[in-house]
């Protein structure tokens, strides 16, 4: 697989990676080019602005959770029949998981796709030093292969002359420069850009805003000819139907569970619940099931023939009052859960779950109440089920993420989600009936066995209501 590639990296986090890279993804689709964003890490909002940006869904690369195997086949998957693939880069260039070495960085990402890097580097407090600091880093690890450096913040034509002479002395191409623009800076809170869900407009004005930036500040055609400089891959593409058919489970799955056809698997989805990997969906369509989204907002019942239900993450505690309003649904979700049906909550789905939400009623189906905190919990874990769960067998191992400012008390149930193994020991979330609930953001493309196993579940749910409606039709028609 051949497909033209750039990775946007830079020393430090807030040196305007995601404004270059947006960027960068909206000129080039303009220009008619099938480009493929990709993000490096677990985050979920910039992917949602890249989407934005090319029409094409945001996927992530993350080392950590899915594998360093699986970073160049979950590359090829999504940039499959794209004329250029654009990866943002995550914190510094060569930061990753903590005490991991290079696991996780953007440079592993990038030398798992042999991909030219390009550096995004805050010149608003230099001038010659520019040059120190970008040799420090193409030196840094001679298989990272720094393709060129645009210049962001750059305050007037003399700051960028010097900028300029430093790094041509350098021999460090300069790709673009862009000046100090406030005006298409997205919006922030406490965990980061307001999605696109959020604020569609305004988003699709600042994305226009930033490809005019991009387009005027930077060499389009030298950024794509370095992008046509990266080596064919010599990985096959992964594909969901596959990864489902490789599980062991596969073969012992029951495929006559749901007699009446696919399974109704409803994904929250809407301004409050924004998180979710592309795969995931894909991977329950290919274990069978079909999906349905619905917005916890405005719908007041979930989809018709709902068999299982998956509230991923987002920012319940920003719209708990408008939740909280839609009580017809909080008594749905309530009522499907009692039945034993079938939930996988993850983070913002656990905290929808609770009693309450800031003192804001939620549905109810776990004896639990959560908070917002001053206390930001962030980073990589390791995790194993340490309780049957429509999601997960016990002893299935799993890495994940966290990353909130709320907190849940308790903060386990009585059959706690998951057990940390690190970066400390403790068990959280809960498992209850057909609920698996927890703070743990996971990839499904690292485990396809737990997509497999909740379409499992919902079949299986599906199946029983299907049993217990015919009971009621001969009861009344014997």
């Amino acid at each position: 697989m051949n497909i033209p590639r750039l990775v946007i990296a830079a020393p430090s986090s807030g040196s305007g990676k995601t404004t270059v890279a947006t960027g960068l993804m909206a000129a080039f689709s303009e220009r008619g080019l099938a480009v493929s964003p990709h993000k490096a890490g677990p985050d979920y909002i910039d992917p949602g602005y890249h989407a934005l940006a090319t029409g094409r869904p945001g996927r992530n690369l993350d080392a950590f959770m899915c594998g360093p195997e699986l970073v160049a086949p979950l590359f090829a998957h999504g940039a499959a029949g794209c004329d250029l693939a654009v990866v943002e880069g995550v914190m510094g260039l060569y930061d990753g998981a903590a005490g991991r070495g290079e696991l996780a960085s953007t440079a592993q990402v990038a030398k798992l796709l042999r991909a030219p890097v390009v550096l995004v580097v805050d010149a608003s407090s230099q001038s010659r030093s520019v040059a120190a600091l970008v040799h420090g880093f193409a030196s840094f690890d001679p298989q990272v292969r720094l393709g060129g450096v645009i210049l962001n913040k750059v305050g007037s034509d003399r700051h960028e002359a010097m900028l300029r002479e430093a790094l041509e002395e350098a021999g460090m191409p300069v790709l673009g420069v862009l000046r100090r623009a406030p005006q298409v800076a997205a919006p922030s809170r406490h965990l980061g850009l307001v999605p696109v869900a959020e604020r569609r407009a305004d988003a699709v004005s600042s994305v226009a805003a930033l490809a005019d930036q991009v387009r005027a500040g930077c060499d389009l055609e030298a950024l794509l000819a370095l992008a046509r400089t990266a080596p064919a891959l010599a990985c096959e593409a992964w594909s969901p139907e596959p990864a489902i058919s490789a599980s062991p489970a596969f073969e012992a799955r029951d495929p006559g569970r749901s007699p009446g056809g696919r399974p109704v698997i409803a994904v929250a989805g809407g301004a409050a619940f924004t998180f979710s990997y592309a795969e995931h969906a894909e991977l329950l369509t290919a274990a069978g099931a079909e999906v349905v989204t619905f917005d916890p907002l405005r719908d007041e019942a979930l989809p018709a023939g709902t068999s299982g239900l998956v509230i991923g993450g987002g920012f319940p505690e920003v719209y708990a009052p408008e939740l909280s309003a839609n009580e017809p649904l909080r008594r749905a979700v309530a009522d499907f859960a009692a039945a034993g049906g079938p939930v996988a909550a993850e983070c913002a789905g656990l905290l929808y779950l609770a009693r309450s939400l800031d003192g804001k009623p939620m549905c109810g189906v776990l004896d639990a109440d959560a908070r917002m905190s001053e206390r930001l919990t962030l980073g990589y874990r390791e995790a194993v089920a340490v309780s049957d769960s429509a999601l997960a067998a016990t002893g299935t191992r799993l890495r994940g993420h966290e990353f909130h400012r709320t907190v849940i008390e308790p903060g386990s149930g009585a059959a706690p989600a998951w057990g940390f193994t690190r970066p400390e020991r403790r068990v959280e979330g809960f498992v209850q009936q057909g609920v698996h609930a927890s703070y743990l953001h996971t990839h499904w493309a690292a485990e396809p066995s737990v997509a497999l196993r909740f379409t499992g579940a919902a079949a299986g749910a599906a199946a029983e209501a299907a049993a217990v409606a015919k009971a009621a039709v001969v009861a009344v028609h014997p």
